[in-house]
């Protein structure tokens, strides 16, 4: 079978146009990710899914979403239940830890299982272990567990356990750490100037902490500290001395959107850049095909370390998920978010 190449794309609409199922055929992405855009209502995205994973060609397609709860939920009622952000998990926790644990992994087993049984989506972009900071941005906001990076990491562990739990890939999110941001990555590139020993006091040990798990994402910041020049997606200061040797991540690296406005310059330079810094995938979100075109030209298939990585984490979908009634799972969980409402 011919490898992947090392690249997730996004697509355009509700189903898959001529063009991309040509496209892909030939560009062989290593996965695919929803948004908004291509969510309907549930007959509509089941087919999409299985579209995805046909034109994927392989016996595991990742199929990425971003379904965090709260403002960042991209399955939203009817196709799957409402859920609270991060931080609401965070409240349960500080009033009581075991808990807030439980809430937690009860939060990610649910999430999982409303994507891999209802939809056939098998990656969730969560936990997010970002440290909320005062002043953060709302870009991150709530989507904190909280200020205490002990907490975090907790919380973010206990998510991640819940969604393999399902037999969903997790991937978290933002090496190594987006909590200090000054603006919305989204529209421009936020610069950090904390110091490296305020970074390793707060900001990186959440992701240290849970290094050891499958799949990651960068963040698109530049700390001013350590790599004054480029933001952490292309930078392989950032990549290799903080995010491998110092945190100790050794699980599949994905950038974050490479279509943010965050990065500037050509699509095609830019997923070429990622990958020399050491991304293992160069994520691209907006369907755009010329951008797409541009990236799946600039972007090498998977070997070697990466390619391992890309195996490891794709057998926490083949192991599949657990047994278990879902309905006594999910009252457990409205019980223990009642303790804060």
């Amino acid at each position: 079978m011919t490898p992947s190449k090392a690249w997730i794309a996004g697509c355009s609409g509700l189903s898959l146009t001529a063009d991309e199922r040509a496209f892909f055929a030939a560009e062989r992405p290593w996965g695919f990710i929803l948004f908004g855009r291509n969510i309907s209502e549930a007959a509509q995205l089941r087919d999409l899914v299985a579209e995805l994973m046909e034109v994927g060609g392989r016996e595991t397609v990742p199929v990425l979403v971003d379904q965090e709860g709260g403002r960042v939920q991209r399955l939203r009622p009817p196709l799957a239940p409402r859920y609270p952000p991060a931080a609401a998990i965070g409240v349960v926790y500080d009033g009581d830890r075991e808990a807030g644990a439980r809430a937690a992994w009860l939060q990610g087993r649910l999430l999982g299982h409303d994507l891999v049984e209802g939809y056939g989506i098998n990656v969730d972009c969560l936990p997010c272990l970002d440290v909320s900071f005062p002043g953060t941005h709302s870009v991150i906001g709530d989507r904190a567990y909280s200020r205490d990076p002990s907490t975090v990491a907790v919380l973010g562990r206990a998510a991640a356990d819940g969604l393999m739990a399902s037999g969903v890939l997790p991937v978290m999110k933002h090496l190594p750490g987006h909590g200090r941001t000054n603006a919305d990555s989204h529209l421009e590139l936020p610069r950090v100037s904390a110091t490296r020993a305020e970074l390793e006091a707060h900001d990186f040990p959440p992701f240290e902490a849970l290094a050891d798990l499958p799949a990651g994402m960068t963040a698109h910041l530049l700390f001013e500290a350590i790599d004054p020049d480029r933001p952490t997606t292309l930078s392989p200061v950032m990549i290799g001395d903080i995010i491998r040797d110092r945190l100790g991540f050794d699980g599949l690296l994905m950038s974050d959107d490479m279509s943010m406005k965050a990065l500037d310059g050509d699509m095609g330079d830019l997923a070429a850049a990622a990958i020399a810094a050491g991304c293992d995938l160069a994520l691209h979100c907006n369907g755009d095909m010329t951008e797409m075109r541009r990236v799946a030209a600039h972007v090498p298939e998977l070997a070697g370390r990466s390619a391992e990585r890309a195996e490891r984490a794709l057998d926490v979908i083949r192991r599949g998920g657990e047994g278990g009634s879902v309905e006594v799972l999910r009252a457990e969980f409205d019980s223990l978010l009642a303790m804060v409402a």
